[in-house]
């Protein structure tokens, strides 16, 4: 029972719902490996522990009265602290929310439970979801799994890690420009970014909200279709969901890969990645090609330009939704007498360096004078972005580049650099500009022993075409191994 953790959500899930397996053995089996794991880790800012046992027993009496289970029964969930949960605190890993309890629950989180998952906690995360190595939290520090001295990734580094570490076997992120994919990828696991408007944002602190996007974190590519299956659907609450049905993610995972036409887009950067982080990327498209796909060499001319309209269009979004955040109404408030001092003390000591940054970088592209050389223009070369990613697709079936362009980097190491932060993202920003659902899953080490990760793009909506690709380059790898830094720290 001790090695429960090690198992799949789908695997619990149906053991649950046969009775093999009780809710309650799961969740005391997760638990436990959070308690011999997260001091090392540092991935949960805030653990349910008895709330998860009450609910795992709930619905293991359902289950003994002959209720019918949820397609995710008993599976223990770890919430990024950017998801409302209603009656628990909301930090988005900032202190400027300091007190603030969530009033309502986001819908996603709705589904889960709906679903008759468990929820553990909530985990650590970038300020504002705003970074690419969770080291912007004013809250904590998260490790790697693979190397504690190293960063897990972010913004959704906390999720990522629990996931890699056994904490969970499935974790909720969000998604920018790439801060489910990339957290996974330095982790060692896979990150599903939906569709723009695939799974509803209600309940998500945004950042950027044309951008932002729900998505899963597990260890599997089907546990990544089963959860995006609960959490997908039009919702009245956000005009921004599709009104489309949710597609059948699971069946049909294991079609595999031959017959399909996989791109390979040609102003993607590759020189400049390390040899061994180049030479793994060489074999993981041999190795799509020997699973049967034609690699098709495809153009996306604006695609250079990528990084510079993100961060141009994610920044003045910013600056907008974070307006609302000062001192008045709720969070952190510092008492002045003068209305404007409680605005600009309460926003100083509330917000980090890396929020203040972008809040600034967003404001100025917005002001007189200069919206239309900078907004206007970023938004002209993302509409032309998402033109050329239709024609590439035209073309081919799926697109395939790396995730990262490189393993996961050292605790500190890149902090004073913002820019070489940025940089992090440089592969996974083009699927936030264009709307297109994307999936990073792991593809091998580097010559440190750290996980590298293949990224496959789809169409709009044609997240069942993503999955099953990854699902067949998965199998094909067989990379389960647990990470170094925690192994055998959950064996009894």
């Amino acid at each position: 029972m001790a090695e429960l953790w090690r198992l799949p959500a789908a695997a619990i899930a149906a053991a649950v719902r046969a009775g093999e397996l009780t809710a309650a053995a799961v969740v005391e089996s997760c638990l436990d490996r959070i308690a011999r794991v997260e001091p090392l880790i540092g991935a949960y800012l805030r653990l349910f522990a008895e709330p998860a046992r009450k609910r795992a027993a709930e619905i293991d009496r359902r289950r003994a009265s002959g209720s019918p289970l949820g397609a995710l029964a008993g599976v223990p969930v770890a919430l990024k602290d950017n998801l409302s949960l209603a009656g628990w605190p909301l930090s988005c890993g900032s202190r400027i929310l300091e007190g603030y309890v969530a009033p309502y629950t986001a819908t996603a989180v709705e589904r889960l439970l709906a679903a008759d998952a468990v929820l553990l906690g909530k985990t650590n995360l970038d300020e504002f979801a705003m970074g690419s190595s969770c080291e912007n939290s004013a809250l904590q520090v998260t490790r790697n799994p693979w190397d504690l001295d190293a960063v897990p990734g972010g913004s959704s580094g906390g999720s990522a890690a629990a996931v890699a570490a056994g904490m969970a076997p499935l974790g909720l992120g969000s998604d920018t420009g790439g801060s489910i994919r990339q957290p996974a990828a330095l982790c060692g696991v896979v990150g599903l970014k939906p569709t723009y408007g695939r799974v509803s944002r209600y309940g998500l602190v945004a950042f950027a909200s044309s951008l932002d996007q729900i998505g899963p974190v597990t260890r599997t590519v089907g546990d990544a279709a089963l959860a995006l299956s609960v959490i997908a659907g039009p919702d009245p609450r956000d005009a921004t969901t599709a009104d489309r049905p949710v597609d059948d993610y699971l069946a049909g995972l294991e079609g595999g890969l031959e017959g399909r036409r996989l791109g390979v887009v040609r102003e993607v950067e590759t020189e400049g990645l390390a040899a061994d982080v180049l030479a793994s990327w060489r074999g993981t498209l041999e190795r799509l090609a020997g699973l049967g796909a034609e690699l098709v060499e495809v153009s996306v001319p604006n695609l250079p330009a990528a990084i510079a309209v993100y961060y141009v269009v994610a920044n003045s979004e910013a600056s907008a939704n974070l307006a609302r955040f000062d001192g008045v109404r709720y969070g952190r408030r510092v008492e002045r007498p003068d209305l404007l001092e409680l605005y600009l003390e309460s926003r100083s000591e509330g917000f980090g360096a890396e929020v203040k940054r972008r809040i600034m970088l967003g404001t100025f592209a917005l002001s007189s004078g200069y919206y239309e050389p900078y907004y206007g223009r970023a938004r002209a070369v993302q509409a032309g972005l998402r033109q050329q990613f239709a024609a590439a697709f035209a073309q081919v079936d799926l697109l395939a580049m790396p995730t990262s362009p490189t393993a996961a980097f050292g605790l500190g190491e890149r902090v004073e650099d913002p820019l070489t932060m940025y940089l992090s993202d440089i592969f996974t920003v083009p699927a936030n500009l264009a709307g297109l659902p994307g999936i990073a899953v792991p593809s091998g080490f580097d010559e440190r022993d750290l996980p590298l990760s293949l990224q496959l793009l789809g169409r709009p909506f044609e997240e069942a075409t993503v999955l099953r690709a990854a699902r067949a380059f998965e199998a094909s790898m067989d990379l389960r191994e647990e990470p170094r830094a925690v192994r055998g720290a959950g064996a009894r």
